[in-house]
Parts: structure tokens; sequence; C-alpha cells
């Protein structure tokens, strides 16, 4: 049989999907200078495969440049055809970036962050996913057999992952049902959400080549165990780790306090991008190991932000191994969009020149509003209408955004609601499970 090579250019949207088009990889140099045809309304394709409300209609026209620095090439063998990808930039046709470009837009929050404070974001996002085929095995969380179950997906991945130009760190069967979790190495800048788009095509690129799937859904059954997103930070100040400061409160620097405190303060109102799908609250709520108030905690999973712990043991320095996480995500997003959205705060804390956060050592859940609130604390949103309710009241997170970015999102996530509608929640689960 003969066949061509052929590499998709693409990009992830506000539904967190990865979209793009395919072309000749012959053709990849010239791609990389006049791009591929891209169609605005596309941006308000749901999960779902329905277009939500758009206020482009069938007008305009756009171009997908391929970056580059972001292109995978990987060959399985046995047969299996090339994978080869490319993420890139949506401009309109005259060069200016197109303003609902994930990408583009995390492009902004970065320069923002550099403008701000002269520092780099420095990081990498930590993916949970479930297998969907074939029973799961009771007694074999954190189990050395849960992980023989699936070693030779985990060691394709691990090279399909450094061939990638990813720095693999672990893979481990997590607690849930024919649950996973793979991470990798920290990198910066705009790398951190490409490599998270990356890990996540390459786990269903190799699970796909092994007859299986898999789903990264924020939650399978009401009743059952979620996967997480956990999204690990810190920064550099040229090439020095700038995090850690072991005069400041919690062992934070000042900047990184700040940071944390805007993320807090704004965590009500981002929390309808970190984590924008309906089932995304089923598991936001609290006892989950996820995230429900908007709280700092040290070492503390259910804390929307951990200051994570640091090994004295390492070979690596205190300084570079200081970071903290943040919770309140899932893989419904882009992560390009996700990240935007925790720059922009963090940056409107250092601004705004607010205090590091108290750390919070007790049960938030136990608290009623009035209480929380003089601790500075407040319950997250409980449903994906009362998140969307919150970001469309801060002119401040609209602010962070192009002009009709926030009503034009706000659409494409009724749209996406709109087809939940009359559904169970066992239902609603079983669809998103399917998409993601």
């Amino acid at each position: 049989m003969i066949t061509e090579e052929m590499v998709i250019a693409c990009c992830t949207d506000l539904a967190g999907k990865v979209r793009g088009k395919a072309f000749p990889a012959t053709q990849f140099e010239t791609r990389m200078k006049r791009g591929i045809g891209w169609t605005p309304t596309n941006v308000q394709i749901t999960c779902f495969d329905t277009i939500a409300e758009s206020p482009f209609g069938s007008l305009g026209d756009l171009v997908l440049i391929p970056d580059q620095a972001a292109r995978v090439r990987v060959a399985l063998g046995d047969d299996a055809p090339t994978e080869h990808f490319v993420l890139g930039d949506i401009y309109h046709t005259d060069g200016r970036p197109w303003e609902f470009c994930t990408r583009s837009i995390l492009k902004g929050a970065l320069d923002r962050l550099d403008r701000v404070a002269g520092l780099t974001l420095f990081g990498a996002f930590e993916h949970e996913f479930q297998f969907r085929d074939g029973a799961p095995r009771i007694g074999s969380a954190y189990t050395a057999n849960g992980f023989r179950a699936e070693r030779r997906l985990a060691q394709t991945l691990v090279a399909a992952m450094r061939t990638a130009g990813l720095e693999p760190d672990t893979f481990m069967k997590e607690f849930g049902a024919a649950q996973y979790e793979v991470t990798m190495e920290p990198s910066r800048g705009i790398a951190i959400a490409d490599q998270s788009t990356i890990v996540c095509e390459l786990v269903r690129l190799v699970a796909n080549a092994s007859g299986k799937e898999v789903t990264f859904t924020p939650i399978r059954d009401p009743a059952g165990i979620g996967n997480g997103l956990h999204i690990h930070l810190s920064f550099l100040d040229g090439e020095k780790p700038a995090t850690w400061d072991p005069s400041g409160k919690h062992e934070l620097a000042k900047p990184a306090g700040q940071f944390i405190a805007g993320i807090l303060k704004y965590l009500d109102a981002i929390v309808a991008i970190t984590a924008p799908s309906v089932v995304s609250y089923f598991r936001l709520t609290p006892h989950r190991w996820s995230a429900a108030f908007n709280n700092l905690g040290f070492r503390d999973r259910e804390a929307s932000i951990r200051i994570c712990p640091v090994s004295d043991l390492s070979d690596v320095s205190k300084a570079a191994q200081f970071n903290f996480e943040f919770r309140a995500a899932d893989a419904t997003a882009s992560p390009h969009l996700q990240l935007a959205a925790i720059v922009h705060a963090g940056v409107q804390g250092i601004e705004e020149e607010l205090p590091t956060p108290d750390v919070t050592t007790d049960d938030l859940s136990l608290l009623n509003p009035s209480s929380l609130l003089a601790r500075g604390s407040v319950r997250l949103p409980k449903s994906l209408p009362e998140a969307l309710d919150c970001m469309l009241g801060s002119p401040t997170v609209i602010g962070w955004f192009p002009a009709g970015f926030a009503d034009t999102y706000a659409k494409h996530k009724k749209g996406e609601m709109a087809f939940l509608e009359g559904r169970s929640r066992e239902e609603i689960c079983g669809l998103y499970e399917q998409v993601y």
C-alpha cells in the first residue's frame, strides 16, 4: 500500500479539544509561512460537536501557523502510521494574532508576567486518566501489580514522550478504578501548556495502538473517583529559581506570595475557565481530594493551591525544588487557556500588592459562609452556570482577555449545557467520558 506522511496542524480551543487540519509533511516549511485555512466559528464547536451561538456566523477567514518548537513526530513501529502533529497560533489573514487563539492569549499573559515582575513561569501539568475498557482490578491502587498491568503502555509512552522532546518523570497506578497518572519534568513559558497538550495526545496514541481507549474526564461516575489535573508552578529570574525565600511567609518569595493571593482572590471567577465542564463541579466538592474553596494549603491535597514538599535528601537544591500546585482544574479545558487565566490572576495579585495568604489547616466545609468570609475564604461555585456568572460579574477578569472573549466563551459553555438538558447525572458523566 502506498502512503504519504501527513502532519496535523492543530490548536487547543474553548472546548479543551485539540482540533486541526492535516497536510503532506513535505509542505511543512511552506505551511510555516502561509499556514492552513481556519474558520472563526470553529471556536464555537462544543465538545459534543454542536455549534454554540457564534458572533462570527459564516463570515471570516483565518490562518493557523505551525510552530516548529511545538512539533511532534513519533514512530511507534509495527506498521503503525507515524504520528506527526504540530501546535500553532491562529492569525488574521493580515498577520494579526486572532483574539480567540488560546495560545496567543497565553502568550499575552506570560508577557504581562515578564513586564510586571520580570519573571518567567516554570512548571508542568500532572494528568490522571482512566482506561475505559476491561474490568477494573480490585486491590490494585498504587500497587506494583497495577503498574505491571500497563507496563508495556507505560514504557512505550515514556519513549514516545522522550522522542517528542518531553522529559518523563513518573507513571503510576492511581487510586481509582483503572486509573493512572503520568507526570513530566517542568518546562518554561508557553511550553508548559504545549507539553500538557502533547502528553495527552501521546497517551491516546499509545493506548489506541494497544487497542485500548482512555478518558481524561473529570468524573466517570457521580459517586466515583475523579481525574484531576494538577498544575505545578514556580518562577525563574533569568536562570535563577525565584519562588523560595527562607525568610518569607511560608517560605514564599514576595512576588510568589502575591501571585498566589491573586489567584485565590479571583479563583471563583476563573474556575469557569480552569474547570469548565458540567461534570467539573461534580468533582470539585469537599472530601474528594480536589478543591472546593479558594484556600492555600501546606501539603494539603484538598486546597485549591498547595505548597508542595521539598526533600533534604534530593540532589536538587531547595530553591529549585520549591513550587506550588494549582488543583482546581481538569482536562476538559484548554491548558493554554487555563494557564492564561491563572497567570493573569497571579499578576493581578502582584500589581495589587496583595499580602501572602494564610495557610488553612482545618476542614473548611464545616464552616458557614460568614465564618469563611471572616477568614478571607469562599466556597467555589457549585455548578458551571454559577461559575460563569462569577466570571461575567468580574470586570477585572473580563478585562484580562480580548474584547468580546468573555461573552463568546460564556455562549460556548451555554451551548455545551444546552446539549445536556433533560439528561441524568449518570448520562451526563457518560457523555463527557466519551468526548474526553
